[in-house]
């Protein structure tokens, strides 16, 4: 790394535009390529970076990502492509010695992610998974306090996401065999419940999955063809529980359809307090064994906070050798827990997890 600035390559315009946004707007990096099947995609999302007030020289397109990543001039690459795109990409990016930040899940599945994560701490580069629901404000927040010992031993939590009718068809990648519910929404939410909780290592999962919607055309977030729903391939629900080597459990719920409120939640019991994330709560008792609910008032938060916290410690990481908090191999760790639900649905029983090396 010989520039002062972090030069960044941003590879998919779904996922890749609030990371991109936050990464330019960063005063210590630039997007100066994007890399895009669709070039019409490209062309609207520079538009919008060149006409900001950090542009300097029209940004670069691409549509092959292997000359993206062979480019010179960038130091870093975001990969914000389907799930099934996200290890090859991620490689190659490594290969010549970029730093890289992934959407998550890592992978659509434990051994690619796996291999990903060896070349990449091999390479010696930065990697870091991107990741706006651990890094919201509110889960911050949840994170700080857990770290000072406010709650005491967190020995149980749970960890839910839900939507009423939610299938992303705009994207095959989504609906067909590696994608899904639980690696499309269940990971932010495992994720973040794991963080905050301090990263137990986890050793057996319990959990059922299945396709109660999609596969019969029903509870897209839009009008979808039946040509489309039809190649419906994958879970639209998954549930569980994980037990961790500290003796500690966590619930875990993802639906992308279902006949129930929507809803994005955290609910944390420690042997000392407890919380939950929306609203933002405390749960304690004072020295007189009354209860004390506590509503935590953060201000008010762009909804761009999580991206710039990302975007900033990704810089941060690379320019100043900061410790990742997030790195891939966090993402290897959800990864294996997530798939091992999934697998657990598909046998009907119980899966241990051996330790993540």
């Amino acid at each position: 790394m010989t520039s002062a600035i972090v030069r960044v390559g941003i590879v998919g315009m779904g996922i890749g535009r609030p990371n991109g946004r936050a990464l330019h707007a960063d005063p210590r990096a630039r997007v100066v390529a994007l890399c895009d099947l669709q070039s019409d995609r490209m062309e609207e999302f520079a538009t919008q970076l060149e006409g900001g007030p950090a542009a300097d020289d029209p940004i670069k397109r691409y549509t092959d990502y292997r000359k993206m990543c062979r480019d010179p001039e960038i130091d870093a690459v975001f990969v914000g492509t389907p799930n099934q795109w996200h290890v090859p990409v991620a490689l190659e990016a490594v290969r010549r010695n970029k730093h890289v930040m992934v959407t998550k899940p890592l992978a659509d599945g434990e051994p690619p992610a796996r291999r990903l994560v060896k070349a990449a701490e091999k390479a010696g580069v930065v990697n870091m998974m991107s990741l706006s629901t651990r890094f919201s404000p509110e889960n911050r927040y949840l994170q700080a306090k857990a770290r000072a010992g406010y709650f005491g031993d967190i020995y149980y939590a749970r960890s839910r996401s839900v939507r009423r009718n939610g299938i992303p068809a705009w994207n095959l990648g989504f609906i067909q065999p590696g994608g899904g519910a639980f690696r499309d929404m269940g990971v932010h939410y495992l994720d973040a419940a794991w963080a905050i909780m301090g990263h137990p290592r986890p050793v057996t999962v319990s959990g059922v999955s299945g396709a109660a919607f999609g596969p019969k055309g029903r509870g897209y977030s839009r009008p979808t063809p039946r040509k489309v729903w039809r190649q419906f391939d994958t879970d639209d629900f998954a549930g569980g529980f994980i037990r961790f080597e500290d003796g500690s459990g966590l619930q875990i719920e993802s639906f992308w359809a279902s006949h129930q409120p929507a809803e994005r939640q955290i609910e944390l019991f420690g042997t000392e307090a407890g919380a939950r994330l929306q609203p933002l709560t405390l749960y304690t008792t004072d020295a007189q064994g009354r209860e004390e609910d506590v509503s935590v008032a953060l201000g008010r938060q762009d909804a761009g906070d999580a991206w710039q916290s990302l975007a900033s410690h990704f810089v941060g990481c690379i320019l100043d050798g900061d410790t990742c908090s997030a790195p891939l191999r966090h993402g290897l760790q959800v990864q294996s827990m997530l798939e091992a639900m999934l697998r657990s649905a598909e046998s009907g029983r119980e899966v241990a997890l051996r330790e993540t090396k």
